[in-house]
């Protein structure tokens, strides 16, 4: 896109969803993608609560960059997404004990994860609220995505449910890696090339003849 031509609101929304989406295209937030994608209700748990905390530290963060000085940004921000992830434990564990265990400490080191600091020093330290905002929202809701895609898969190969519902007959015998840390590479890998078999295609069409 030409600099006479900013990106808008939804380009900054759209963009985390496909074109920058931070599993599939900038493959970041490894850590919980591989470790509680097990079940689709644990992916699902973990990506509304990265959403939350990248939602609400980016608007923090863009409203008040430009009173904070550089030497001391990085620990600012810092201190904002932890304040944003101590709620977020603290609602889950209030919400379902089992699924706060469940998650474990994945719920604590979205502190470190490297999306979420990754959008504060990249973009909402240097944009307005609303930008920033929907950067936010696209970036969480596209990660959450990525890590329901897997959930799905893992879930139903790995125990024969889907969000805890039976699909098979007694007689379904799980595949039980799919549930193990090698299942969970598998099925990133399967994704992984699946998203970028997609792009391809998409470019593909979108060039003139």
């Amino acid at each position: 896109m030409s600099s006479s031509s900013p990106p808008t609101t939804t380009d900054e929304f759209i963009k985390g969803l496909w074109r920058e989406n931070p599993v599939f295209v900038q493959v970041l937030g490894m850590c919980p993608t591989l470790a509680v994608t097990n079940s689709a209700v644990n992916a699902v748990a973990m990506g509304l609560a990265t959403t939350f905390v990248l939602v609400m530290s980016n608007l923090a963060i863009s409203a008040i960059r430009r009173f904070v000085p550089k030497q001391v940004r990085i620990v600012t921000y810092i201190l904002l997404i932890a304040t944003f992830v101590t709620v977020v434990d603290y609602a889950i564990a209030a919400i379902s004990l089992p699924l706060h265990k469940a998650l474990g400490a994945f719920i604590s080191l979205i502190v470190v994860n490297c999306i979420i600091l990754g959008r504060a020093e990249a973009f909402a330290g240097k944009n307005p609220i609303l930008p920033s905002l929907a950067d936010g929202l696209g970036m969480g809701i596209g990660f959450t995505g990525a890590l329901l895609t897997l959930g799905v898969v893992r879930e139903v190969l790995g125990m024969g449910t889907l969000f805890g519902v039976a699909l098979f007959p007694a007689a379904f015998q799980p595949w039980v890696i799919m549930v193990l840390p090698a299942g969970g590479f598998f099925t990133l890998s399967a994704w992984m090339l699946v998203f970028n078999a997609l792009r391809r295609r998409q470019r593909a069409l979108s060039e003139p003849a």
